[in-house]
């Protein structure tokens, strides 16, 4: 007897958003295992940054269904089901997101950074969230940053600092938007090995990127955006290197070349 495959980690059905009159996401499904790493690319203004916004809630849908973690969303108003308040809270708490901009608190230190959302949301006590951000800054290589002003420190250690706050939640599924764009290119390096290792440890991501060797070597899947919908998706090996539609083609195009040349990720980052 054959057994049944083990639901996804995430289910998405037929999500819209728009913003007045501009359509965003025309309706997107989408099946996440746990464990899969999801790499989005796509030109600016395809909806890829809504769209993980739509996933945590941030900028919730406007139509569609959301399976996660067992839970189930309608975002259709109209149904009577809509998400309430406090359930979307719950969600975000179990869905880590990191930005391009870091978004860390100029008025805390680092450490305090970290250890908010884990006392005020998870009512972990002090102690027990300075236990496990301790240990998240020690894996980062910043533990001796740990009183300093986020200020004081470079943009890629901000941004890893930032992607400790969000690992400090526990949370089941990581969304990455674009996070290494606002870098310097020597920065980047640091930012995705930290990536790479979470995806190594089977942590569920998504991530929108234009660093096409990383998607290229740590994705399980890549899914190319195109004017709201879902162009192209399949192995990084079939998408990034041959690609069946005229526009992911030219997209590729455009950007593949300089990025493959880029010392950080495109010199054999990932082994």
């Amino acid at each position: 007897m054959t057994e049944e495959a083990p639901a996804p980690l995430l289910k998405l059905r037929n999500i819209r958003k728009s913003f007045g009159d501009l359509e965003v996401l025309k309706g997107i499904d989408l099946d996440v295992a746990k464990g899969e790493v999801v790499s989005i690319i796509g030109a600016s203004g395809s909806g890829k940054s809504t769209f993980l916004r739509s996933i945590n809630a941030i900028e919730p849908a406007d139509g569609g269904t959301m399976d996660f973690d067992g839970q189930q969303f309608d975002f259709d108003r109209a149904s009577g089901l809509y998400p309430t308040a406090r359930q979307l809270q719950a969600l975000r708490a179990r869905i880590g997101m990191v930005f391009q901009s870091y978004n860390l608190w100029p008025h805390k230190t680092v450490l305090e950074n970290v250890i908010h959302a884990p006392m005020n949301v998870l009512g972990q006590s002090r102690a027990e969230a300075t236990e496990v951000a301790g240990a998240l800054l020690d894996r980062i290589g910043l533990y001796d940053k740990k009183d300093s002003s986020p200020q004081r420190l470079s943009g890629g250690q901000q941004q890893r600092v930032a992607i400790a706050r969000a690992l400090a939640m526990k949370p089941r599924l990581m969304l990455f938007d674009e996070v290494t764009s606002a870098l310097d290119p020597e920065l980047v390096h640091e930012v995705l090995m930290l990536m790479a290792s979470l995806a190594k440890e089977g942590m569920t991501m998504l991530l929108v990127t234009h660093e096409m060797s990383f998607a290229r070597d740590v994705s399980s899947r890549v899914l190319f955006f195109d004017r709201g919908v879902i162009g192209e998706e399949g192995a990084p090996s079939k998408v990034l290197r041959d690609p069946e539609s005229p526009r992911l083609r030219q997209f590729l195009h455009s950007i593949l070349h300089d990025d493959l040349s880029q010392a950080g990720a495109g010199k054999g980052l990932i082994q």
